[in-house]
């Protein structure tokens, strides 16, 4: 009888690593945004792609799985750096990159999913076995096995300060949010405890896939039918379908052909309010100053078409501008869009009846959809948006006509970036306008305060923290 051969004594075979593919693709999306200030909502999808084409069997569930462990991880930052900080002997700072962005990929595995804590460990090590050798695997392996002694209600209890003692820093990492975008948020909510850990809950959140069908082109019974099932009526905008399982909206050929679009109800909303705020004389000429990427600007002209008239979209980024226009491009009425510097008009003055200017900001209202922006953004960021807001305010004033009315957006609550600018522009300003009272044009919307402007909520509304301001030129 045959009998099997001994391995030879010495030293044990080296195993290469095998490191999950769903893993492994989420670990380099993580690394794309921290190496390469990448946006996740950009560069997860491409990678994505990537994997369905390359064979390997990377199904919907796979997609699924690699989606939350990155938006997951990214969203519960701030909470994990606390965590791994109280399990390792050294400052955070001096542990490398790649090898934090593993130790938070497990982190959110351990507390932020269904996975087993055995599985969530040993795929982890595996990864990082590939991704950053075996001796640092062997780091990673120890601190997951500290953080899986207990569930994150337990280590937040370790970890976060007292609430009494400081609220700001409690809520900042109990909910994952620098301690400055806390107290911004506070403040917008008009500094009370009512509704700030509503809102950084939400803030959260995986966000619902909206789509709007843009009239004239695609009615919302039609996109509606063509989504079936899992598509959900939109709350407050007419022409807004929500995807309940939060689906492929680029497998819907309304959406392929630019009969739909894939946009955020409160996006919506605030072309809806400027193009029904009540107008005296002419509503033939629209403009959008700050168009890019395109979504606002699409369902504005959608609406001016209905109406016979028509939008110029304004788009200072040449890259940008093409975006607008293929947004755009198969709109039945007529359109114009053109590569301007929204602060110096390529339109003589007065040229305009209803005039939106969504004005670059911090983008503190869509960090459900940017989580990485929370950790990006600073708070000198804000003051250096102040004069660009402030300037292109009083341009949108200068080109709409005497009883135009001019729509000033940002997709962030903070103070100042939202009345702060208009309260400034209109004290300031030679053009004179008056304030027009918006929550009327948003009927059926509740809780959007005591006006004239209004502030959604994610917490609220379930929609992105859109401001809306409307103003009209009265010399």
């Amino acid at each position: 009888m045959n009998s099997r051969p001994r391995r030879p004594q010495g030293k044990p075979r080296y195993r290469r690593p095998n490191p999950d593919p769903v893993r492994k693709l989420a670990y380099d999306a993580l690394r794309a945004v921290d190496e390469r200030d990448a946006y996740a909502n950009l560069v997860l999808p491409a990678l994505l792609r990537d994997a369905e084409r390359g064979g390997d069997g990377f199904d919907r569930r796979d997609a699924a799985l690699a989606t939350e462990l990155v938006y997951g991880t990214l969203r519960r930052q701030g909470t994990y750096d606390a965590i791994i900080a109280a399990c390792v002997d050294r400052p955070l700072g001096e542990v490398d990159p790649p090898v934090l962005d593993v130790l938070s990929l497990g982190a959110h595995q351990l507390l932020g999913t269904r996975i087993p804590p055995h599985a969530a460990v040993s795929a982890t090590v595996e990864l990082a076995r590939a991704v950053v050798g075996d001796g640092r695997s062997r780091f990673v392996n120890a601190v997951l096995r500290k953080i899986a002694a207990d569930d994150l209600d337990g280590w937040l209890d370790r970890v976060a300060p007292p609430y009494d003692d400081d609220p700001e820093d409690h809520l900042a990492v109990v909910h994952s949010h620098p301690r400055w975008v806390v107290s911004a948020l506070w403040d917008a909510l008009g500094g009370g405890r009512d509704g700030i850990e509503e809102l950084l809950e939400a803030d959260n959140e995986r966000p619902e896939v909206t789509l709007v069908a843009r009239p004239g082109r695609c009615g919302t019974a039609e996109l509606a039918a063509e989504v079936g099932e899992d598509g959900v009526p939109g709350r407050w905008s007419p022409y807004a379908i929500r995807l309940a399982d939060g689906g492929d909206p680029a497998a819907l050929e309304a959406v392929r052909d630019g009969a739909a679009g894939v946009q955020d109800e409160g996006s919506q909303l605030v072309a809806l309010a400027l193009a029904n705020a009540p107008l005296d004389g002419p509503d033939r000429r629209w403009l959008d100053g700050c168009a890019g990427p395109g979504g606002k600007a699409a369902l504005l002209a959608a609406l001016a078409a209905e109406r016979g008239a028509g939008l110029v979209a304004a788009e200072k980024q040449p890259h940008r501008a093409r975006l607008v226009a293929r947004a755009l491009a198969g709109n039945p009425g007529p359109y114009q869009v053109i590569t301007a510097d929204g602060t110096r008009p390529a339109w003589p003055e007065g040229t305009f009846d209803r005039v939106l200017m969504d004005v670059p900001c911090t983008g503190l209202g869509a960090l459900r959809r940017r989580p990485e922006a929370r950790w990006r953004r600073r708070p000198e960021d804000v003051a250096g948006f102040g004069p660009l807001q402030r300037e292109l305010l009083r341009t949108a004033l200068r080109s709409v006509r005497v009883g135009g009315v001019v729509g000033y957006a940002t997709c962030s609550p903070h103070p100042a970036e939202t009345r702060a600018v208009v309260d400034d522009v209109l004290r300031s300003s030679s053009e004179a306008a008056e304030l027009i009272d918006a929550r009327p044009l948003l009927p059926g919307v509740p809780d959007l305060g005591a006006g004239p402007d209004i502030q959604l909520w994610p917490h609220l509304h379930g929609t992105d923290a859109m401001y809306l301001a409307l103003l009209r030129r009265t010399r």
